[in-house]
C-alpha cells in the first residue's frame, strides 16, 4: 500500500503527534487508539500499532503493541515497510532491556543492524520539478534548495512515490511546467534522512538521495496535482519550518 497524507489512519497519526507535541498524551493516546480500531489493512494496522506503542508508559504495554506493529509489517513485507525494520526491532530491543531480558535484547539488536541501511527498493523511481529537460539528461547535485534558498544542495533527491514526485514538482521553484521524470541512478544512494525515522518508522515515502547523476529516462503526465488549498497549506507549512536540512 503507498503512504498518502490523505490516508485516514496516517491523519489520524498525524493528529496524534499534533496533540503529544502540544502536552496532551491524552488525547493522543485516544487518537491513536482510535487509529487502531479503524484501520482496515495490514499497512495501516502496522502503523497505528507503532503510535500506540510509542504512548504506552510501561515497557510490557510497549513491547506488546511494538511486536503487534512488527507482526503487521512483516505481512505488508513492501519496499517501504521494510525500512521500518530496524527502527522496530530497536524499539523491541530497548523494551526488553527495560524488561531486564538482555538475551531478547541482544537479538533485537543484532535483527535491527541487520536490516539496517539495506535499501531493497528497485524503482521505478521519479523526480519532480519545474524544468523543462530532455530524455537522456543527466540531472545532479549542486543547485539551491527548493526549501532553504541559501542552501546549496550537496545531493539530488528522487522518490519511488510518483504522486511525491508530483508534489516536489509543485513546490520546485521556478514558473515553468510541472514535470515529473523517470529517474536511474548511476551510482550509489540511501534513504533520505531528512524524512527517514523522523514523523514516521523508516523511510514510508521511499525518498532517497544520492551524489551521483540520475539519468532521465522518461517523463510521467499523469499524477494526483494538488489542489490550490493544498498547495498553499504545503507552502505554509514550509515556511513555519524551522528545521535544518540535512545535507
Amino acid at each position: 500500500m503507498e503512504f498518502s497524507p490523505h490516508n485516514n489512519i496516517v491523519k489520524l497519526c498525524i493528529q496524534g503527534m499534533i496533540s503529544q507535541d502540544t502536552g496532551k498524551p491524552e488525547d493522543a493516546s485516544r487518537i491513536f487508539l482510535q487509529a487502531w480500531n479503524e484501520a482496515i489493512n495490514d499497512f495501516e494496522k502496522f502503523l497505528a500499532a507503532y503510535f500506540v506503542a510509542r504512548n504506552q508508559e510501561n515497557a510490557s504495554d510497549k513491547l506488546k503493541w511494538f511486536e503487534t506493529a512488527l507482526e503487521f509489517a512483516l505481512k505488508v513485507n513492501d519496499d517501504a515497510t521494510k525500512s521500518a525494520l530496524p527502527t522496530l526491532y530497536s524499539n523491541i530491543a530497548k523494551c526488553f532491556e527495560e524488561l531486564n531480558d538482555s538475551e531478547n535484547a541482544k537479538k533485537n539488536y543484532e535483527l535491527a543492524a541487520s536490516f539496517k541501511d539495506k535499501i531493497s527498493d528497485k524503482g521505478p523511481f521519479y523526480h519532480g520539478t519545474k524544468a523543462d529537460l530532455p530524455i537522456g539528461e543527466f540531472l545532479t547535485a549542486g543547485f539551491n534548495s527548493n526549501y532553504q534558498s541559501e542552501l546549496v544542495m550537496n545531493h539530488i533527491y528522487f522518490t519511488a512515490l510518483v504522486n511525491g514526485a508530483g508534489l516536489a514538482a509543485s513546490l520546485a521553484k521556478g514558473d515553468g511546467v510541472e514535470r515529473v521524470y523517470i529517474v536511474e541512478p548511476t551510482g550509489v544512494f540511501e534513504n533520505d534522512p531528512n524524512v527517514t525515522d523522523k514523523k514516521f518508522p523508516g523511510n514510508l515515502t521511499r525518498s532517497y538521495r544520492t551524489d551521483a547523476p540520475l539519468k532521465i529516462v522518461g517523463e510521467i503526465t499523469d499524477w494526483i496535482k494538488q489542489t490550490p488549498e493544498n498547495l498553499k497549506e504545503w507552502k505554509e507549512k514550509l515556511a513555519k519550518n524551522e528545521g535544518k536540512i540535512i545535507n
